[in-house]
């Protein structure tokens, strides 16, 4: 079932890319469909591993927990434990949990910080971020990189919100598109810089410990 669940999604995915190329002046509503295709083919992907119940648990944790540091840090612009937490899971539970962690993440703190169109988009820029780290894990082990992914991710972030707004909202020209990065380049700095200092504190260290509890998830005992 997960897996027709998620080539359902992913086929909507595909008709929402058509009506793109058909519409191309009017993209915001396909958009934010593809966006929910793929949001729903990695919740489906999440529960295909093979210990999919006890990932569950660990990564609806690592949301609560990276969702609380976003509310926490609602004060500061832009800085928020969010990619970093993110990153880390990737690294060290794999791209499907890493997936599933930044999307809970975004969709949890919504709650207390406001959900609207916006919420789909984060869902996807963090819950790719996860999947990132997984890819990255051997580069990931020392603390200058973690810092730097982070730094960068959060740069490619603030990105896909800008051209998210820029698509759905306003004219499709490049002045237009100038104009939304210029308005929220400050913002966008202060998120890669928290990235950073998070990730110099702590990084290395929650992917030793998210390690320790993936490698007791892939542990058997067999009674003889």
């Amino acid at each position: 079932m997960p897996r027709l669940a998620a080539l359902g999604a992913l086929a909507a995915v595909a008709a929402s890319a058509v009506w793109v190329v058909l519409e191309p002046a009017n993209v915001g509503l396909p958009l934010l469909l593809a966006v929910l295709g793929l949001i729903a083919a990695g919740a489906a992907w999440l529960e295909t591993g093979p210990t999919a119940s006890k990932e569950i648990v660990l990564v609806a944790t690592l949301a609560a927990v990276a969702a609380a540091g976003r509310v926490l840090f609602v004060a500061v612009p832009g800085v928020q434990p969010v990619t970093v937490t993110t990153v880390a899971a990737g690294a060290a539970l794999g791209p499907r949990a890493g997936f599933a962690t930044g999307a809970l993440a975004a969709l949890a703190s919504n709650f207390f910080l406001g959900q609207g169109w916006w919420t789909p988009w984060q869902m996807l820029g963090w819950g790719a971020c996860g999947v990132a780290g997984g890819l990255l894990a051997p580069l990931l082990r020392r603390r200058m990189p973690f810092a730097v992914v982070c730094g960068l991710f959060g740069f490619a972030f603030s990105a896909l919100m800008d051209v998210w707004t820029w698509l759905t909202f306003l004219p499709h020209t490049w002045q237009a598109l100038t104009v939304v990065v210029a308005q929220g380049l400050w913002y966008d700095v202060f998120h890669a810089a928290g990235n950073v200092v998070i990730a110099l504190a702590v990084g290395p260290e929650l992917t030793r410990l998210l390690e320790r509890y993936s490698r007791r998830l892939r542990t058997e005992v067999v009674w003889a």
